[in-house]
């Protein structure tokens, strides 16, 4: 098993670091360019923004050859829980969020247009087979009867990930590197709770992809991820988070997803309550404002490559939080998150300062 978890993440890291600099080349000539034509536009220079499609290329042709070459050897079987159906209505769903994305890193889509193509690829997924059947939650169970109530959950679940890593994709390797903990730290939790292999693999390919992009997306960024590849994490993390769980629908292995995937979650809850309070209307939630978490960390000093930095941070801790509750249980789980806060606690103010003063330019300290 281990060999074709490494080979998945090395076809896809090679795949997605080849692939890149043409998408740099053909952003180019589309005219898929970021141009920072108002406040909320953290980068100064414009910026190519297709480079989600070598993240796609380098997830599906590992995924493919790992597919057909497992099948042969009998290491799989796709026939298994209708994991072929499942799969095929996986792709069908990317590819409609594929496209959308596409024409609108080139020529524009409406928000609304791109949340219609959310809610249809998240349908046709669970027409296919995808979704959450059964809630085991103490004193709050619910079983695969009662088909609405999931329906309902699974779109939620797919549509709200999607956006939130959407939202969340506004620094220089911010999704991408979220994306990659986030990944890493599922891979652990399937492990421990001896969730499909599928799962595991295609997890891994996806952060292969990620690790083989980020070179080009973090700071200073050479491309953007762009909406296609910012719509196709978001995407492929909550699908693949749900075929992780799929046999065992316990409270912990519920909660460890969710706690994975935390600060984009909470970053997009928070969005959707500020922009119904000021706008005053529900309209008010597809229309963009500056008010995420990296845009107030922006304006509180940080530099680009800090804020990221910091996010990753907390993302990483959200992860091992998760991991150490699946494997040992809420009372070590929380006491480590007791030792990381006090930790975090006694030194943040000087830890900040010294960054801060650390990164400031010549000029900087000169008006200082």
């Amino acid at each position: 098993m281990w060999g074709d978890i490494a080979i998945a993440f090395l076809i896809a890291f090679l795949m997605t670091f080849m692939a890149t600099p043409h998408t740099i080349n053909l952003a180019k000539k589309l005219g898929a360019i970021d141009t920072p034509k108002d406040e909320r536009r953290i980068n100064k220079v414009d910026m190519p923004r297709l480079g989600g499609l070598a993240v796609i290329a380098g997830f599906f042709v590992s995924i493919i050859y790992l597919l057909i070459t497992m099948t042969v050897e009998n290491k799989i079987d796709l026939m298994q829980d209708d994991y072929a159906t499942k799969l095929v209505g996986f792709v069908i769903g990317a590819l409609i969020i594929g496209i959308v994305c596409f024409i609108d890193d080139v020529k524009g889509v409406p928000a609304l247009g791109k949340l219609c193509a959310q809610i249809i690829s998240a349908l046709v997924v669970i027409k296919f087979g995808i979704k959450i059947d059964t809630l085991d939650i103490p004193f709050f169970n619910i079983n695969s009867g009662n088909d609405v109530f999931f329906v309902i959950l699974t779109l939620l679940w797919i549509v709200g990930i999607t956006n939130s890593m959407n939202l969340i994709d506004g620094l220089d390797g911010l999704s991408t590197g979220i994306s990659l903990i986030s990944c890493l730290s599922l891979i652990i939790i399937f492990s421990l709770n001896g969730s499909p292999l599928i799962s595991i693999i295609l997890i891994t390919a996806l952060g292969g992809a990620l690790c083989g992009f980020l070179p080009y997306n973090f700071n200073p960024a050479k491309t953007f991820i762009g909406d296609t590849g910012s719509n196709f994490l978001g995407y492929c993390l909550s699908i693949i988070s749900i075929l992780g769980i799929a046999k065992t629908y316990t409270a912990f292995v519920i909660v460890a997803p969710l706690l994975v995937l935390a600060l984009p979650i909470f970053d997009t809850l928070f969005a959707i309550v500020r922009r119904i309070v000021h706008g005053k209307s529900l309209k008010a939630v597809i229309q963009a404002d500056s008010g995420h978490l990296h845009h107030k960390m922006i304006e509180k000093g940080f530099t680009q490559k800090q804020a990221v930095l910091i996010l990753y941070g907390i993302s990483a801790i959200l992860g091992m939080f998760a991991i150490i509750l699946m494997d040992s249980g809420i009372w070590k789980a929380l006491s480590f998150a007791i030792i990381i806060f006090i930790i975090i606690a006694m030194g943040y103010k000087e830890f900040f300062k010294q960054r801060l003063l650390g990164d400031m330019s010549e000029e900087q300290k000169k008006e200082k």
